[in-house]
């Protein structure tokens, strides 16, 4: 390879910058990208395949014939086309606690996006969103880290199907969920070893199961810009991490490296010295071009560096077949917007919501009889029910895509005596409804604009529709529809039912299936809800009393707080589901306020069917690890308690999914309250923690899991 097809390998470009489509070969582009909103004309999946087709020719046709790679941003379904499946955005992902379903999310995803030629999306955001005023919140699995390392089986979904295979993304590397004030784009200030427990983890995830590339952040960690980072994104992710995929920028992300407009040929050495292997210069790579070459022939990146990028980018080339299948597989083409992968969007929907609040048991809804009222500006608009990054970056209200809105889906539930009434606003609601069913909560946004530094609570035209509906006097049952938990506190006493929809997408089918019963409940809150918008950042384990708890989350049969859930101290020790931003000298009890009673974490006896898998990660003198149990045995474990022994000098600090105490060398780890329960055949419980260590740091040799032997894997 000459350093023209070198460079040219490293080099990404966006499609409506191209001044021609034959400089991709002239150039010798090694990517292309579609940003939020790029599309083809028509925006249908023939179309982008026909678009695809046509840049890979040009590729092909020079004398090397390296295939180029397209990159999109599908991070809830080919979210660019019109006519794909539109799944829950990662954050009612979070709340279906399955990772299983997760996967099957990416798999459907991938089939989609390779029917429209594509072969590498820019996901999963593996962010652990510290702060709801982040306008990325919905991108996030959870606050957890743990629960957004479980949730990497998407990577799976996207980069084992076979001949649907695609690239997946890891991103946003690292930290861009902790930035301070949950400001997009700024600083995260932390210390090495809560930025390694909290935000490093699900990379190092990620990593484990093969994740074929990783983004860099726009983010900062203690001032310094992530993609001048050499330490974090060569030391760490490269060699400790063992990463052994492509690193690519954000969106003109070498730019900000300087503060100022625009890159320079000194920006460009920082982040290729760095560890960038591919830099996404959407609009300027003409220019690009020519200062790599210039600080290559100059000495000033070594050679050695231009050759490690790219034997690292074309061996994903190779691993996914783009050098046998360069052209798109027309073979997939049919499957975007399929209705097998609208029932897998419609299964993840009704998974995903969070029943909050129940009195009276008015949920679940009678299909037969009387009349329902629905209402709220969220009840018949798929762009508001969908989100940002949905056909366009920012996303937009209105019927942006084929799908069902929540009203139609509600509709379609309803039996042929039931009759259903509609009124954005709510007007014209009389006490002889049986019900009245409100949609609101956010319109669609994406980073930078989604970032709410102020209020966090409803707007105007919400609180006058419920309004409308709470004098009539009929039980008025709350669909929220948003990226994040909003600031509710005030109005909910008012309310006789709560639902968390976070966004759905296109499947609002899913919706309705909980409302009336045809499925319970089933989700848990991946973030801790606040009581007011100043306590944001609220996360488990920092000592602040929340509306809901992080885990929260009722079903049919369980008990509701009534009429306004409110703390209640328990002397127990609480176990904290992420590391806090300064883990404690010791891993001692803590107040959990509870806004509802939760199952006994009572131990039943151990069933000698276990195995536990123990996987640490280590630096200098602290660790981190995450530990998964598994239930082999014929019985369903109701409460449980792990016990081992440390065979060197180390000390638990901090736990999250666990509470963790430690005598001497023995270890105890007892279930949370929203974990207590292991299922038979395979079920799984995971915990984590952060600890210390002097010397060596040996992983513990046995286990035993309420009094039994475990295997260990």
């Amino acid at each position: 390879m000459s350093l023209d097809d070198k460079v040219g390998q490293m080099t990404q470009a966006d499609r409506s910058a191209l001044s021609n489509v034959s400089d991709v070969a002239a150039y010798r582009l090694g990517s292309i990208l579609s940003g939020g909103g790029s599309a083809p004309s028509p925006n249908t999946a023939s179309s982008w395949a026909d678009m695809y087709d046509n840049f890979q020719r040009q590729a092909l046709s020079t004398p090397l014939g390296i295939p180029m790679i397209y990159g999109i941003d599908a991070v809830h379904g080919h979210n660019n086309v019109v006519g794909a499946t539109i799944f829950p955005h990662n954050i009612g992902l979070g709340a279906t606690r399955d990772p299983d379903l997760v996967r099957r999310v990416g798999q459907a995803t991938a089939e989609e996006v390779s029917g429209t030629g594509i072969d590498w999306t820019f996901a999963p955001c593996l962010c652990v969103a510290r702060n709801d005023r982040w306008g990325r919140t919905y991108e996030s699995f959870s606050e957890d880290p743990a629960l957004v390392s479980q949730m990497s089986t998407i990577i799976d979904g996207f980069q084992n199907g076979g001949p649907s295979a695609i690239l997946a993304t890891a991103k946003h590397y690292v930290g861009d969920g902790g930035t301070t004030g949950g400001r997009d784009q700024g600083d995260t200030q932390l210390s090495e070893a809560d930025l390694r427990a909290i935000h490093l983890a699900p990379f190092r995830a990620a990593v484990q199961r093969g994740v074929a590339s990783v983004m860099v952040s726009y983010s900062s960690w203690n001032g310094a810009k992530m993609h001048g980072n050499k330490y974090l994104i060569t030391d760490v992710l490269k060699g400790e991490l063992g990463f052994s995929g492509f690193v690519v920028t954000d969106w003109a992300g070498i730019d900000q490296l300087d503060g100022q407009s625009g890159f320079t040929a000194s920006e460009i050495t920082t982040a290729i010295n760095a560890g960038v292997d591919m830099v996404m210069v959407p609009t300027d790579y003409k220019k690009f071009v020519s200062l790599l070459k210039s600080e290559v022939q100059a000495g000033r990146i070594p050679m050695s560096r231009i050759d490690d990028a790219n034997r690292r980018i074309l061996t994903e080339k190779f691993a996914f077949g783009l050098f046998e299948r360069p052209l798109t597989d027309r073979s997939y083409t049919s499957t975007v917007g399929s209705a097998a992968h609208r029932a897998i969007a419609r299964e993840a929907v009704r998974k995903s919501l969070v029943l909050l609040k129940n009195s009276g048991n008015v949920l679940p809804l009678a299909k037969a009889g009387g009349k329902i009222f629905v209402a709220g500006k969220d009840a018949d608009d798929i762009g508001n029910q969908s989100g940002g990054w949905t056909i366009s970056w920012q996303g937009a209200s209105g019927a942006t895509t084929p799908g069902t809105t929540i009203l139609q889906g509600i509709r379609d539930a309803v039996g042929s005596g039931a009759q259903v009434t509609y009124s954005r606003d709510g007007s014209g609601i009389d006490s002889s409804y049986r019900a009245a069913v409100a949609v609101v909560g956010e319109t669609p946004y994406a980073e930078g604009q989604g970032d709410r530094t102020g209020s966090m609570g409803l707007d105007s035209t919400d609180l006058a529709t419920l309004q409308r509906l709470t004098a009539s006097g009929v039980p008025v049952v709350v669909v929220l529809v948003s990226g994040r938990p909003l600031d509710v506190a005030g109005q909910i006493d008012r309310w006789n039912a709560l639902v968390a929809a976070w966004l759905p997408g296109t499947e609002g089918r899913g919706v309705a299936d909980v409302l009336f019963g045809d499925y319970a409940p089933t989700g848990k809150l991946p973030m801790t809800w606040m009581r007011s918008a100043d306590q944001e950042p609220i996360n488990a384990g920092d000592g602040k009393q929340p509306l809901f708890e992080y885990g929260f989350g009722l079903g049919y049969a369980t008990a509701s707080p009534s009429p306004s859930p409110s703390p209640s101290v328990s002397p127990s020790a609480s176990p904290s589901p992420s590391p806090s931003p300064s883990p404690s000298a010791s891993p001692s009890a803590s107040p959990s306020p509870s806004p509802s009673p939760s199952p006994s974490p009572s131990v039943s006896a151990g069933t000698g069917g276990c195995a536990v898998a123990y996987r640490p990660n280590d630096w200098g003198s602290g660790f981190t690890a995450d530990v998964t149990v598994t239930n082999t045995s014929a019985v369903a474990l109701n409460g449980w308690t792990l016990q081992w022994t440390f065979g060197g000098d180390q000390k638990v600090t901090n736990a999250w999914n666990a509470t963790v105490t430690q005598s001497g060398r023995q270890v105890t780890a007892a279930n949370a309250s929203y974990n207590g329960t292991i299922g038979a055949n395979g079920g799984t419980a995971n915990f984590g923690f952060q600890g210390t260590y002097s010397g060596s740091n040996p992983a513990p040799a046995a286990f035993t899991l309420n009094g039994a032997a475990c295997a260990v894997r």
